[in-house]
């Protein structure tokens, strides 16, 4: 089955280190690529690097980038006193 051009969703979910629920999610949401066999739901390989390796749009970049600072901003001192730590 290593050969095989197509992975499946334990699979995947077991790369990944989440739940075979929250892959399924992803495939259902269009997130992941996949095409159904019965009932089941194969990923093509070829989508591999772009699931695994997938970057950051800049929206979610700057969703980082807000709820880093407001965190900081909030918890700033809590956070250096825990540093020295």
């Amino acid at each position: 089955m290593e050969n095989s051009e197509y992975i499946s969703i334990p699979q995947l979910a077991k790369t990944l280190g989440i739940s075979r629920i929250a892959v399924y999610k992803k495939v259902k949401k269009g997130q992941i690529k996949a095409i159904r066999i019965g009932r089941s739901f194969a990923i093509p390989r070829k989508y591999l690097t772009d699931i695994i390796g997938k970057t950051l749009s800049e929206k979610d970049e700057k969703i980082i980038d807000e709820a880093v600072k407001k965190t900081f901003k909030e918890y700033g001192e809590l956070l250096k006193l825990l540093g020295r730590e």
